[in-house]
């Protein structure tokens, strides 16, 4: 069910989107061209960060962020990059009931030189599709959102049972963004809505549609996938524009990082945006050409 959410904005400022991608040191995208050869993973970031304004951080969704390591981090990219960063993954796919609090302080402490810079506009709570609504579940997302609290926080689904009305209301209680997902149309998988919850930030992931790889287990046949224009021209007129018109801001990821697509459909992306007339922060230095160089 979708929530008819608030459509007005504070302000009549612009949204003021980002666009970029779900990680960014992928060997294989020097191979695919988006950097040059022979870069190496530790010089990436500066690389990617003069192509796109944003990027969501993967890897501290796999292990727990060091400040010292996220402060050497944020210093490789312009202070008007922004940051987005998954939370790891001991506090959503595999947690323990009573770890999972000093979990929670530890990741607070390990972000806070990117929220301390003012460069953090999100930290992605990534559920599993195993976390249907139950009142189990219900609770460790309630406790976990109140240990966050102070965080700019977006939330992603992936089962659809939590799709109504009472879940967006609380969402917007709690100034949480939801976020809007594009994936394989499956049964059980949370659908792709224009909701806004939070009037600060509206977050967009793309998946990638390959319904044949999604529950395959392999990574790389599941976010193998190439957005066409007409796929993106549809996705601007239908859900972006009216997302952008309920809220201040905006990010939108590409998660299909298989051979180099995803940095490939972001800059479709933006093009279409601003042909659509939204307003779009761009690299502070922009590459010529379709990956640069």
């Amino acid at each position: 069910m979708e929530k008819k959410a608030d459509k007005s904005k504070a302000s009549a400022d612009p949204c003021r989107l980002r666009v970029g991608t779900s990680g960014y040191a992928y060997t294989e995208w020097v191979e695919a061209g988006f950097y040059p050869p022979d870069t190496s993973s530790a010089a990436m970031l500066p690389q990617y960060a003069r192509q796109f304004a944003v990027v969501e951080l993967n890897y501290t969704w796999y292990q727990m962020p060091g400040a010292q390591a996220v402060e050497r981090q944020r210093q490789k990219a312009p202070p008007g990059f922004r940051f987005a960063a998954k939370l790891t993954r001991t506090l959503t796919h595999e947690v323990d009931a009573d770890a999972w609090p000093d979990e929670a302080t530890r990741y607070r402490d390990g972000i806070a030189p990117l929220l301390q810079a003012g460069q953090l506009v999100a930290v992605l709570i990534q559920l599993p599709p195993f976390f249907d609504r139950t009142a189990a579940h219900r609770r460790h997302l309630a406790a976990l959102l109140d240990a966050l609290t102070g965080l700019p926080l977006a939330v992603e689904f992936r089962h659809r049972s939590w799709a109504i009305d009472r879940v967006f209301a609380e969402l917007e209680r709690r100034r949480v963004t939801l976020v809007t997902v594009d994936a394989p149309d499956l049964p059980g998988l949370f659908p792709a809505l224009d909701v806004v919850t939070n009037p600060d930030l509206f977050y967009v992931r793309f998946h990638g549609r390959n319904a044949r790889g999604w529950r395959s287990g392999k990574m790389q046949l599941q976010f193998d996938y190439d957005y066409t224009d007409d796929e993106l021209g549809r996705w601007v007129e239908e859900k972006i524009v009216p997302l952008a018109g309920r809220a201040r801001s905006g990010v939108l990821f590409f998660n299909n990082h298989v051979r180099g697509q995803a940095p490939q459909n972001a800059r479709q992306l933006v093009t279409l945006l601003e042909a659509a007339g939204l307003s779009t922060v761009r690299a502070v230095d922009p590459p010529v050409g379709r990956f640069g160089g």
